[in-house]
């Protein structure tokens, strides 16, 4: 039996999410060159599956690769956040609408638990968890929804934002944010899909704070 094929499918799947998680938290940095032949070794992977990561990660923003030149962690250029963030905040509305007749007791649940790890993190200032719990609470609206193009935008998307949360986690408007996640829980609740979708936006624009428009930086050479 040859399970070569599918092996290499999941070691490709596995250097993808280990990079992409390393470059979101900022231990590759932005503007840091990448090496396949490094990145391949640290996480004991042969270089095809870290070539083939690398290359997906190009062609969802997060890696910029110039010919005969490096390849590089893509700087962080507010502008780039901004249209992801557009883009990103609708998807979430379109999943909200979709999703509230299909959700169930059980559901809620997942959403209220993970509200109060979010208002944990929020107070003890640990971005990690903030961040985490925030994306358990929502995707649990993506999966109720049910549309696959939402979640593969959302996914593809949501790096883009979080990169920059991280760097900027003071801007987030915490408490806030927590009191918008309980009122768009009621409104799933209550069965009000449209409330869902305006709460949705508005916590997804409360983000807005952390893109001051005149502050775009450069990249670096």
């Amino acid at each position: 039996m040859d399970l070569k094929p599918l092996g290499r499918t999941l070691l490709r799947d596995q250097a993808y999410a280990a990079i992409r998680a390393a470059i979101v938290a900022g231990t590759l940095a932005p503007g840091q060159v990448v090496r396949d032949r490094d990145l391949a070794e640290q996480l004991g992977f042969s270089r095809a599956p870290v070539r083939d990561a690398l290359a997906r990660l190009v062609d969802e923003g997060l890696v910029e690769s110039k010919p005969q030149s490096h390849t590089r962690v893509t700087p962080l250029i507010l502008r780039d956040v901004r249209d992801a963030l557009v883009v990103v905040r609708a998807m979430h509305e379109v999943a909200a609408r979709s999703a509230v007749r299909r959700l169930r007791p059980e559901d809620l649940a997942v959403m209220r638990a993970a509200n109060a790890e979010f208002a944990r993190a929020v107070r003890s200032r640990d971005v990690e968890r903030a961040l985490t719990a925030d994306d358990r609470l929502h995707d649990v609206l993506v999966r109720a929804g049910g549309n696959r193009a939402v979640a593969a935008t959302i996914e593809r998307y949501t790096p883009l934002i979080r990169r920059l949360e991280r760097q900027r986690f003071a801007s987030v408007p915490g408490e806030g944010s927590i009191r918008r996640h309980e009122a768009l829980i009621e409104a799933c609740a209550a069965g009000d899909a449209e409330a869902a979708a305006e709460i949705t936006a508005t916590i997804w624009s409360g983000l807005d704070d952390i893109l001051p428009a005149d502050a775009i930086p450069e990249e670096t050479p």
